[in-house]
């Protein structure tokens, strides 16, 4: 990452690692890994940008209550958020409390295969059509919670500043039509306005009201001054935009996992491209509008981009040009999304290396550095994309540049691994 010329560095800390049970005791082995992961991030001037919570809840307390079902949750998350305040806010000062809070809520308490709360053959531990909006409840209350806690013990003496993350999916309508640009807003008030309502106005959309009446909970006026004003930023995650009609039609990864969600919004959903794999036709006009609907919609709230890339297969050679492309295109959207005013503060890419995806595995990687998995060693090989984003970060390659070929043969000649 040094050598890249890496500014920063997003990872989650394991709730279950540090401390196990889910409150109580500390794990001194996770704590220590933690922090010399940080100590050693700052040795070499990046700055770690942390996640408290990407999904892997203790178990305990899921037996116990339920999770993010429960607002027991609410307390003891708070209580996890400041263990690790406490052990590690002097060397971080940015902060996300829960990573893409919208599509965690609509998979993992919808319909989902292997992941979900409840599935299509056994609903015997859940219900979709409620827990969605359940749990998202929980998760604003929770950050709002931890957020809150953070300004008022730790912020003026550790000078960090925390958020919360969005899946971001750039929306289009289908036709000229008044039906499906109606449908779009519709769509965008579920998806965006859902957690960015409460959050910047204190309140969810009145789309959603109207729609899900007693199914959507209510939040007292004491939560709603909570909530309102309780990200400092936005973390948006994107990968991919969309197109959106009011007639039905195929659904995409991940709003296909829940058929109640979908129906509540009474937006459908068309992908560019093979939506499975996120292997979408690049669309970087997607995030540029995303990015400008957020500038204009909800106050021009600082956003941080926590990820962007493009999946190939894993055995794929290292000469990635589409994903270099992508990663090149969507820099650039970027680029003028801050032009036109945008107060977007930060950009990673998804991923540093090879890893394991929740809905790929090992066949799809997102890395702009090749792991070798057969060696013991894990060999890892800077693929071109990688070249290509060092070049761009010491400001020897400028984002709008389209030369590749130059870089593809020095890569050829030149390949090392980290």
């Amino acid at each position: 990452m040094a050598e890249m010329g890496l500014e920063s560095f997003r990872f989650s800390i394991s709730w279950s690692r540090l401390i196990p049970n889910g409150r109580g005791a500390i794990n001194p082995k996770g704590l220590l890994f933690y922090k010399s992961l940080i100590k050693e991030l700052r040795s070499h001037g990046i700055e770690p940008h942390v996640t408290l919570y990407h999904y892997d809840l203790p178990q305990s307390l899921e037996d116990e209550y339920g999770g993010w079902t429960n607002r027991k949750i609410i307390e003891d998350f708070t209580a996890f958020s400041d263990v690790c305040f406490r052990e590690f806010g002097e060397d971080v000062k940015l902060w996300t409390t829960i990573n893409e809070a919208t599509i965690f809520a609509i998979a993992f308490y919808g319909q989902r295969p292997r992941l979900g709360h409840c599935t299509p053959t056994n609903c015997s531990t859940g219900n979709s059509c409620m827990e969605t909006y359940i749990a998202g409840h929980n998760m604003l209350l929770a950050h709002a919670s931890a957020s809150n806690l953070y300004k008022l013990k730790y912020k003026s003496k550790q000078k960090g500043s925390i958020g919360l993350s969005l899946f971001a999916l750039g929306l289009s309508p289908y036709t000229n039509s008044k039906d499906d640009e109606i449908a779009t807003q519709r769509a965008r008030a579920f998806l965006f306005g859902w957690m960015l309502k409460p959050l910047v106005f204190g309140d969810y959309p009145e789309e959603m009201k109207r729609t899900l009446g007693s199914r959507l909970p209510v939040f007292s006026a004491e939560e709603s001054e909570q909530v309102k004003g309780s990200s400092d930023f936005i973390g948006i995650i994107h990968y991919l935009t969309v197109y959106v009609t009011n007639r039905p039609s195929p659904l995409i990864f991940p709003l296909n996992t829940n058929k109640f969600f979908s129906a509540d919004m009474g937006a459908y959903i068309i992908s560019t491209g093979n939506s499975s794999s996120f292997t979408l036709d690049a669309t970087p006009w997607g995030l540029e509008s995303v990015l400008e609907y957020l500038k204009q919609s909800y106050n021009n709230i600082p956003i941080y981009i926590l990820e962007n890339g493009r999946a190939m297969k894993h055995d794929s050679m290292l000469q990635d040009t589409p994903r270099l492309e992508y990663i090149q295109a969507y820099i650039g959207a970027v680029l003028n999304a801050i032009k036109n005013g945008s107060d977007t503060r930060g950009y990673f890419v998804w991923s540093l290396v090879d890893l394991y995806e929740i809905e790929g595995g090992y066949k799809l990687s997102f890395g702009i550095n090749y792991v070798n998995f057969s060696d013991p060693d894990l060999k890892r090989s800077p693929k071109l994309s990688a070249t290509w984003y060092t070049g761009f970060l010491n400001g020897a390659i400028d984002a709008a540049s389209q030369d590749i070929t130059q870089l593809r043969d020095n890569n050829l000649s030149g390949s090392s691994s980290v």
